[in-house]
């Protein structure tokens, strides 16, 4: 079977097609342009899948819970959240994910490596969430806010928190005693009562 070689990296693709794609990857070469907001694509299929985010098209379904995606790449990671497949698990300590980013996100609280960094501040981050979540200490913005109280929030996990102080919901429940708690830090502190009587 004829196979075509990239000249730049050595890489073989089975037709000709192909090889041209990927010499883009070393070109930089973009000829697809959206018409919508000018951004270019070195690929027609993702150009094709970038529309959608215009056209708020989404035309994959789970059949588990009725959420809907533009692309089926995204459709099978969600799946992961009904089956609890879990195929990437960390070498260092065995911990499992159920998407790579997540894996990656979890090594760097081994390597310690910190790539996002604060322009402000010069702060450094694990993950571009966390940044994002920091920059809001400096411009005081709170895009978060309670729809049965008004109150604001810079952060959305503060919101979640906030909210329970109206619906009372207990999500935290001890394994040991079934005592449920409103946040982590709660149960935390009641699990060491649980320590304290072993002693």
């Amino acid at each position: 079977m004829k196979t075509y070689r990239c000249e730049e990296c050595s890489k073989q693709f089975s037709c000709l097609s192909q090889l041209k794609r990927h010499r883009q990857t070393h070109t930089g070469e973009k000829p697809y342009r959206c018409e919508e907001c000018s951004r270019q694509f070195s690929q027609l299929g993702d150009m094709k899948r970038h529309k959608q985010t215009h056209t708020g098209e989404k035309p994959y379904r789970c059949e588990e819970c009725s959420r809907q995606f533009s692309r089926l790449a995204n459709l099978k990671t969600h799946m992961r959240t009904h089956t609890g497949e879990k195929p990437y698990r960390c070498e260092e300590c065995s911990k499992q994910f159920s998407q790579l980013h997540d894996l990656k996100r979890h090594i760097r609280t081994h390597t310690g490596e910190k790539p996002y960094s604060c322009e402000e501040c010069n702060k450094q981050f694990s993950d571009l969430g966390t940044l994002k979540s920091h920059m809001l200490t400096h411009t005081g913005e709170k895009p978060y806010r309670c729809e049965e109280c008004s109150k604001q929030f810079s952060q959305l996990g503060e919101l979640k928190r906030h909210i329970r102080t109206h619906t009372g919901e207990k999500p935290y429940r001890c394994e040991l005693c079934s005592s449920q708690f409103s946040t982590p830090s709660n149960l935390k502190r009641h699990k060491q009562s649980h320590t304290r009587e072993k002693q």
